[in-house]
């Protein structure tokens, strides 16, 4: 069998296919993409609804591919942006052939948890339940959590993992890998997302900014490239990747958080993201960070809109 994304011959029983993870916000399902992927293609942070787009992340083995798909966390939406973030998981886990149902063990199951199995009792895909975080309390806490886990619903598979430990993430690979359809690689060798380059940028410039705020800014803050300027283009000014973007908050009074006492706390997002995005373009940056306020634009359509939401 060729390979139709431009290697050598695959195994006949390769296989290859799209799981994504689903649970409610800050559950750990950004952090177990990376584990897998084995490099950082979702930002992460401690704030609820840090991720909000359907981000591929890619495992390549010489036996298998398999796609993974981090999606918004799952929860009872208060704005526009929350109901679409919703549709994004929704639409995310109906065209799968797996999916991971995350559940942190340092968590007692909710009401959230028992509205998205029910939600997930609609969808076509095998679920398999993730406890994740076990390293994160007692082995005791842990099998009590997978016994309340297992008898939640009917799952395809129960299985406890810990992405900082590195505990069972393999053996999760290997569970999502088994309900692929037979198949060569959908991606070529080394790719790890197919995420565009400025959108990476951009989430890592939220991410840094995201850091040490509270209540409801991290759900105001949005970010936009107006643009990346290569040294040799007739706009650069200087002889390194020049990128302008734009953090957009709801009211002036998130606008003075983000940029802080006499810019201090602007500087400090730049500094991080700026050497974020080094690592991740492999190349000396000049980060331009303005922030500008765009009324209640999680609740605005035309402002969603252009925002790419």
């Amino acid at each position: 069998m060729a390979d139709a994304a431009g290697g050598g011959a695959v195994p006949p029983e390769h296989r290859s296919g799209f799981a994504c993870f689903v649970g409610r916000p800050n559950v750990g399902k950004s952090t177990l993409t990376n584990a897998l992927v084995g490099e950082k293609v979702a930002i992460m942070s401690s704030r609820p609804q840090t991720t909000r787009r359907a981000i591929r992340g890619v495992l390549t083995r010489e036996d298998a591919q398999l796609i993974l798909v981090d999606t918004p966390g799952l929860h009872r939406p208060r704005t526009l942006l929350g109901e679409r973030l919703n549709d994004v998981v929704r639409e995310t886990f109906n065209e799968v052939d797996v999916i991971g149902f995350c559940l942190p063990a340092d968590e007692k199951i909710g009401p959230g948890d028992k509205w998205i199995a029910r939600e997930l009792g609609e969808a076509r895909a095998p679920v398999i339940a993730i406890v994740t975080k076990v390293d994160a309390v007692p082995k005791h806490r842990v099998a009590e959590h997978l016994m309340a886990v297992s008898e939640l619903a009917d799952w395809a598979e129960v299985i406890p993992v810990s992405s900082v430990e590195d505990i069972q993430v393999d053996v999760l690979a290997n569970l999502l890998i088994k309900y692929l359809p037979k198949g060569p690689p959908l991606y070529i060798d080394g790719e790890i997302t197919d995420e565009p380059e400025d959108v990476r940028v951009a989430e890592l410039i939220r991410e840094a900014a995201l850091e040490g705020v509270h209540d409801e800014l991290p759900h105001s803050i949005a970010v936009m490239i107006e643009e990346m300027l290569e040294p040799d283009s007739p706009e650069a000014s200087r002889d390194v990747l020049e990128i302008r973007a734009q953090l957009f908050v709801e009211r002036d009074s998130q606008k003075g958080i983000i940029i802080g006492h006499r810019g201090e706390r602007l500087r400090d997002v730049g500094a991080t993201a700026r050497a974020g995005i080094e690592r991740l373009l492999g190349r000396r940056v000049y980060l331009d960070l303005h922030v500008k306020v765009a009324k209640e634009w999680q609740r605005d359509p035309k402002q969603l809109g252009r925002m790419g939401f």
